[in-house]
C-alpha cells in the first residue's frame, strides 16, 4: 500500500486533533475508534471481508502499512472470523499514541514538548499541513451539505467519528446541530464501516460482554444467531427499532 492515499486511521487522528490545544477529542473512545478504522482500510485493501457480523482474512500478505499490518497479523492469528465487536473491544488500547507517533514518523503531526502546571511534561501535536487536515473535513461537510451520497471511504470516515463522539467535535453549539444530525446518517451509505461504526458503539456501552455471557447461557449456536440479526439491522445504518443509533458518549 503506497502513501499517496491516507489511511481511515490517519484521517480519524488528524479529524480528532485539535489545533488549539494540541490534544484529540474524545480520547477515551478514540482508540476503538482507530480499531475499526483498521478494519475498514484492510477491507478496502481487500485483506478481509465481513461475515456477518464477523471479519475474515482472505488475503494475508502484508499491506506495508506496519500498523495495518500488525492489525492484519492478529487477525491472521485468531483462524477463524472474528466478531467486530470483540475485535474492537479487545486488548489493542493504546492506538491513539501509536498512531500519534506513526503520523509523526511520517510527517504529518509535529509533537511539541512542554509543561502542565510548569512540572508534568506534557506532549501536543500540531498537523504539519493544515490543507491537509483542511481537505478531510471538506470531504465531510461536502457529504453533508449536498446529500449527494459520499465514496465508502468517506462514508466509514463519517460513520466513525459519529460512532466515537467527534460530531460536536467538528460541528460544535446548537448551529451544528443539523449538521450532526447528518453527519449520523452518512453511516448508511457504507454497510461495513456501519457495521464497524455500530460495534465501536456497542463496545462502548458495554454490549459485548452482555452478549458473550448471553451465548454462555443459552448456547453457542442462539447467541450467534442473535448478534447476527442484530449486526444484520445496522449494517443498513439502523437500529432494530428503525432509528439510527446514537453514541452515548460526552465530549471531553
Amino acid at each position: 500500500m503506497g502513501k499517496s492515499r491516507r489511511t481511515v486511521p490517519e484521517e480519524l487522528l488528524l479529524l480528532a486533533l485539535d489545533p488549539t490545544t494540541g490534544t484529540t477529542a474524545q480520547p477515551q473512545t478514540l482508540d476503538l475508534g482507530l480499531a475499526g478504522a483498521q478494519l475498514v482500510e484492510l477491507s478496502l485493501a481487500g485483506r478481509i471481508v465481513p461475515e456477518g457480523d464477523r471479519i475474515a482474512v482472505v488475503l494475508a500478505r502484508p499491506t506495508g502499512d506496519p500498523t495495518l499490518d500488525h492489525a492484519l497479523e492478529l487477525l491472521r492469528r485468531r483462524g477463524s472470523p472474528v466478531r467486530a465487536a470483540h475485535w474492537i473491544g479487545g486488548p489493542r488500547l493504546g492506538l491513539r499514541q501509536t498512531y500519534l507517533a506513526h503520523l509523526e514518523r511520517c510527517g504529518m503531526v509535529t509533537a511539541v514538548p512542554g509543561q502542565m502546571c510548569g512540572v508534568l511534561p506534557t506532549t501536543r501535536y500540531q498537523a504539519s499541513d493544515d490543507c491537509t487536515n483542511a481537505a478531510i473535513k471538506q470531504r465531510l461537510d461536502t457529504a453533508i451539505r449536498t446529500g449527494v451520497p459520499p465514496d465508502p471511504r468517506t462514508a466509514a470516515l463519517a460513520a466513525l467519528a459519529h460512532s466515537v463522539g467527534l460530531g460536536k467535535h467538528l460541528y460544535p453549539g446548537n448551529e451544528g446541530r443539523s449538521s450532526r444530525s447528518r453527519l449520523r446518517d452518512l453511516i448508511r451509505y457504507d454497510p461495513l464501516g456501519g457495521m464497524v461504526a455500530h460495534a465501536v458503539m456497542d463496545v462502548q456501552n458495554g454490549l459485548p460482554a452482555q452478549q458473550n455471557r448471553s451465548s454462555q447461557g443459552s448456547g453457542a449456536g442462539s447467541g450467534a444467531g442473535a448478534g447476527s440479526g442484530r449486526s444484520g439491522a445496522r449494517a443498513a445504518g439502523r437500529a432494530p427499532g428503525g432509528r439510527v443509533s446514537a453514541p452515548r458518549v460526552g465530549v471531553r
